[in-house]
This record gives structure tokens, sequence and C-alpha cells, in this order.
């Protein structure tokens, strides 16, 4: 695994998560316990600040990155992943805020400002726009992202199933 340094920040990844050697952990980021960060993926805090909670894995070759403080963005947008939450591959994540609970689909595209709350599922291939905010239990999806329907109870128990089932598979990896 390739843990980089930037400027004065180094990554704070928790002893029991799983990085794969393949991907690439740079500058100001945390990643809780028992995470899993799957090949290829580059989670970039050189700008800003990157924090991932527990149980969350993010699948090969996913991006994850912020934005800087400037003129045109006062603050910049940090990129704040909460607790079991499940990132599908190639997804970017950029500069945005995820719930507790939610699931990226694969290819899905999360941009600067974004907020979307516990519980909800984005579906595979979707693009949410900046500063949309995604309301807790509902699926959304689409170019851009708008919201499907409510998610069912089945729905929500498999976003924890996601989780649970790939913290036991980082174990095997590891």
């Amino acid at each position: 695994m390739t843990i980089r340094n930037f400027e004065n920040h180094q990554p704070d990844i928790h002893t029991t998560t799983f990085v794969d050697e393949t991907a690439l952990v740079l500058g100001h980021v945390q990643i809780g316990e028992n995470c899993s960060i799957w090949p290829m993926t580059v989670i970039r805090g050189d700008v800003n600040s990157i924090e991932i909670g527990d149980n969350t894995n993010i699948q090969d070759n996913s991006v994850l990155h912020v934005t800087h403080e400037g003129a045109y963005n006062p603050g910049g947008f940090d990129l704040k992943v909460g607790n079991n939450v499940t990132v599908g591959h190639r997804v970017i994540l950029h500069g945005c805020h995820i719930g507790d609970s939610c699931l990226i689909g694969m290819g899905a595209t999360i941009m600067d400002g974004v907020v979307i709350e516990p519980n909800t599922i984005v579906g595979a291939g979707s693009l949410v726009t900046p500063n949309k905010h995604l309301d807790s239990g509902h699926l959304w999806m689409g170019s851009p992202a708008r919201k499907v329907r409510k998610l069912t109870e089945e729905e929500i128990k498999s976003i924890e199933y996601s989780a649970i089932n790939y913290s036991k598979l980082k174990e095997q990896h590891k």
C-alpha cells in the first residue's frame, strides 16, 4: 500500500483497516475502524481533509478528493463519509458529505457541497450535481440524480449487510 504524507499531514488509518497494496492514501486523511480500501483507489487529502467512518468500504478504482479554499469557494469543500457506507467500484466522491448507512452505486459521481443523509441509495452511474441535498430513506438515480422512490425496509437492511460483508471480506485479504 502507498501511504504518503503531504506537507504537515500524515494519514491516520486505524489498525483494523485494510488498505490494498495498490491503493494510494495521501495527506490529511482519517480512516476509522474495520474499513476496507480496495485496489487502485485514490484517497487524496492534499488541499482539504477527508474523514471516513467505521465499517466503510471504498471499492476498486474509486477516487476521493476535496476542494481547496479560495476566492471562488470560501472554506473549500472537505469530504466526510459516515459509518457503514458502501462505495461501489469506480465512484468519484468530491468534497461532499455522505451520512451513515448509505450505498453509492458503481460509477456514481458525487460533487462538491452535496449532502447525502443516512439510509440512502445512489444508483449506479448517477451524477449528483453540486450542493444538492439528498434526503434519507430514498433511492436517487440518474444524471442529474433525482429522487425515484422510498426505500423498502429490506433495502435499508441490505445497506448494513453490505458493510458487514465487506468488513468480513477484508479479513480474508489481510
